[in-house]
């Protein structure tokens, strides 16, 4: 499971989130899924969320690493970007999990 640690500076307790660049969060696959102490899973527009933070250090993420794998996540590959095949994979993954609901 790829993970992007990022920090919202602007964001009320601490503002540390992941983002996982190559799970939909929606059957158009445009947003990915995405995890903070607060609010735990919910969807983010990669884009909007790079622009509106930076690199989380590892002292900073410590704790939400260690909470995604309390929660099920083993195999995690922490990047600081995503590349175009993970979005490429986040838009096959939406499309078939789309068509398999139809």
């Amino acid at each position: 499971m790829i993970v992007i640690f990022r920090k919202d500076p602007a964001a009320q307790g601490g503002g540390v989130f992941a983002l996982f660049p190559e799970d939909p969060a929606d059957f158009s696959g445009r947003l990915c899924t995405s995890y903070e102490h607060v609010g735990q899973h919910c969807e983010a527009n990669y884009n909007s969320c790079m622009a509106r933070s930076r690199p989380a250090t590892p002292a900073e993420y410590a704790s939400l690493l260690g909470e995604l794998r309390t929660i099920g996540y083993k195999n995690i590959v922490i990047r600081q970007r995503a590349t175009q095949e993970m979005h490429a994979k986040r838009l096959a993954a939406a499309k078939a999990t789309a068509k398999s609901v139809k």
